[in-house]
């Protein structure tokens, strides 16, 4: 099983950066590889269960479950469903913590799936390169850090 671990510290409080994060519908409005988004069958973006449909700015498109959410502990989980990268069980949890000395945010985004072993290194790679630091560097450029 392939596992990915990125980390970072926003400048800004957590409620505000979960503020900006929680919504799972709203990848568009922070991260830039993100074209469009929709919740299948109109159910509320905060529902353990529902479905996100996205495009990437390059065309291709994913479908992710939505597995937890909590404000009290500003974590999200959610499984791929459908994807063009090749992997399988993919389990993702982007989690907040307060840092206490100052008004920052301590950001993690974790991954785990199952992939071709000869693809593993790449997967990895752009999963955590690509995907996740795109989405702190974004947020940082919002929020500084």
């Amino acid at each position: 099983m392939a596992r990915v671990y990125v980390s970072t510290v926003v400048n800004a409080r957590n409620d505000r950066v979960w503020a900006r994060v929680r919504d799972f519908n709203g990848l568009p409005n922070w991260h830039p590889a993100i074209a469009e988004s929709r919740i299948e069958g109109g159910e509320p973006s905060d529902k353990i269960g529902c479905v996100r449909d996205f495009r990437l700015r390059n065309g291709d498109r994913i479908r992710e479950k939505l597995l937890g959410l909590s404000d009290y502990d500003m974590f999200c989980t959610y499984a791929i469903l459908e994807s063009p990268m090749g992997v399988e069980n993919y389990v993702a949890t982007l989690r907040l913590t307060p840092v206490t000395d100052g008004d920052q945010t301590f950001m993690e985004w974790t991954a785990e799936f199952d992939c071709a072993p000869e693809r593993e290194t790449e997967l990895v790679n752009n999963i955590g390169g690509g995907v996740f630091q795109g989405g702190f560097d974004a947020l940082k450029r919002v929020f500084g850090g």
